[in-house]
């Protein structure tokens, strides 16, 4: 009688931890105001830690109101876009509230990104204003005549650093490609000259809840990159979701490692605007990777970290995890990937800590599921439970209508308060996405009779060899328990008799070696027959996103090309 449940009946409430409710009782407060709020309830607690500079939250809110009263002065009225093109520094986060706070519209870009992608971003966002680093300067200067942006600031690494740091910094900082001289052009300015000219009293803006605080641009995985409106209700909305679901975190006290770009939806709502939300202190690491994430958590102690799985494995496969004290880390949130169950239950024996996994996209501001943390099940491999207010329902892959019987495959949709207004000036990919309040996230996934969610694959990756649906991350999870491989990613491979045959690329651990034959013999019994991949290739890295999700279709993509399709 289990496949007799019905999504609406939301099985998943009996498996929610204590505490957390069906409902939350949201404020109407726009995050902006949410920063005043924590300025005047922790003014003398630091808000942010940069390479062990520290802002408080009083500090931080005048930062804010004098960057928000120079936006004023360069002409950014509500309704306009400003642009963010910054790692997690300082000013990244002051630009963004001071965007908000003046009724702005934000788009956060991605430093990595080539000027072709910003051009389009830029563009298609409409940015007037744009906030960047000055080893991006001239670069952006170049590019400003093709793009409606009249003013350019930029910061540098070293605008806040600790002494003696901040004395070092401009002897080495060239030779290290950490800075760089921005040439002279028209209305190109320095942040701290922004900062210091301009008072802390910016007008009063009234901000709309429902209106469109952010354009978030998607990775573009499935072609051009969209910008996904997210209004302010979203974002608030979002970070109350959060903190109903962890019940017995305080406000005040708190630490946070900033290590998931801000850029990115997930850093954004889950690191940066819940810590403010919290009057936690934000931990800044602008570059991820290992050995800073372990400088920053041994000296600063965070208690809670939100990563992506490439995160905990890369620390996991540093030496200096032996001499770091990861013992102040209390939980981990993991998303963007699946998170290898070997990877889980290694971190959580050095750290002690809990890692619960979760899932979301862009257009969901991102999180719609989180397993349950400090009571009610965790399952491993689980992406989790609804979130509270949050609706979701496993449909058939063809009529997207029909739902699927409990534990049968098909595609989850949401429906909340975190969805996306729409796609920017894309009408026909909204109304693709979105129809009747649902969205239709393109991942096949299935539901157990407690109402944990399990991520099985993107529809779009699904490989379809003999006949059987094969899931790539079956196979990958096999893969991430042999003891000699560090990462692995199966695609789909052109085969004239069985349609598609598996493929695997793997990066084997630093000092390992192994072969073609003892890979595929690995997974004999631990896959069906029709499961089993027909050819290895061994590689130094995989292809990945800025957050470190591995790129499945770009791999797909290079070996199509290879064979000639």
């Amino acid at each position: 009688m289990a496949n007799a449940i019905k999504y609406e009946d939301k099985i998943w409430l009996k498996s929610y931890e204590e505490g957390v409710p069906e409902f939350v009782d949201y404020e109407e407060i726009c995050m902006p105001d949410i920063l005043d709020r924590s300025a005047r309830d922790f003014p003398e607690m630091d808000a942010l830690i940069f390479q062990g500079y520290k802002i408080t939250y009083k500090g931080l809110k005048e930062m804010v109101d004098r960057f928000a009263t120079c936006l004023t002065a360069f002409g950014v009225e509500k309704g306009d876009a400003v642009a963010i093109l910054l790692p997690n520094l300082i000013p990244c986060v002051a630009a963004y509230f001071a965007i908000l706070k003046v009724g702005g519209i934000v788009v956060m870009n991605n430093p990595l990104y080539s000027d072709v992608e910003l051009e389009h971003q830029f563009n298609d966002s409409g940015s007037k204003v744009l906030i960047t680093l000055d080893l991006l300067g001239n670069r952006m200067i170049d590019l400003r005549p093709k793009t409606k942006i009249k003013q350019i600031v930029y910061t540098s690494i070293g605008d806040y650093l600790p002494f003696p740091k901040s004395i070092l910094f401009p002897l080495v900082a060239k030779k290290k490609k950490l800075a760089a001289d921005v040439k002279e052009a028209t209305e190109v300015y320095k942040w701290k000259d922004c900062i210091a000219k301009y008072a802390p009293n910016p007008p009063s803006v009234e901000i709309d809840f429902e209106g469109v605080a952010m354009y978030q641009y998607t990775g573009g995985t499935t072609g051009i990159s969209k910008g996904v409106m997210l209004t302010h209700a979203n974002l608030s909305k979002q970070v109350q979701h959060i903190a109903a679901w962890f019940p017995k975190f305080k406000r005040g006290g708190g630490s946070i490692l900033g290590a998931l770009p801000f850029f990115h939806v997930f850093g954004l709502s889950t690191t940066m605007n819940f810590s403010i939300y919290m009057g936690w202190t934000d931990i800044l690491v602008p570059k991820p990777q290992p050995e800073p994430l372990l400088e920053a958590i041994g000296k600063f102690k965070p208690s809670f970290a939100p990563l992506v799985p490439t995160m905990y494995i890369g620390m996991l496969h540093h030496p200096d995890i032996k001499k770091t004290d990861m013992s102040s880390i209390v939980g981990c949130f993991s998303g963007s990937a699946p998170l290898p169950v070997e990877v889980i239950s290694e971190f959580e024996k050095v750290t002690g800590s809990v890692i619960v996994e979760g899932f979301g996209m862009t257009e969901t501001t991102p999180v719609t599921h989180i397993n349950p943390f400090a009571g009610g099940a965790r399952k491993v491999g689980s992406v989790g439970l609804p979130l509270s207010d949050t609706l979701c329902r496993i449909v058939d892959l063809d009529d997207g209508v029909t739902d699927m019987p409990i534990g049968e495959p098909g595609e989850l949709i949401v429906k909340g308060p975190q969805i996306m207004k729409g796609y920017k000036g894309m009408p026909d990919e909204t109304a693709n996405t979105l129809k009747d309040g649902w969205i239709y996230t393109g991942d096949i996934a299935t539901m157990d009779d407690e109402g944990y969610f399990y991520i099985v694959d993107r529809k779009k990756d699904m490989i379809i060899s003999g006949g059987f649906n094969v899931y790539p991350r079956d196979i990958d999870e096999v893969f991430y328990e042999n003891p000699k491989v560090q990462e692995a990613c199966s695609i789909g491979i052109p085969d004239p008799k069985r349609g598609e045959n598996i493929k695997v690329f793997v990066v084997l651990k630093e000092g390992e070696t192994a072969t073609e034959e003892e890979m595929i013999e690995f997974c004999k019994g631990k896959l069906a027959t029709y499961k089993l991949p027909t050819e290895i290739e061994f590689r130094e890295e995989l292809p990945k996103t800025n957050i470190g999700k591995i790129l499945r279709k770009d791999l797909r993509k290079e070996e199509l090309e290879k064979r000639g399709k």
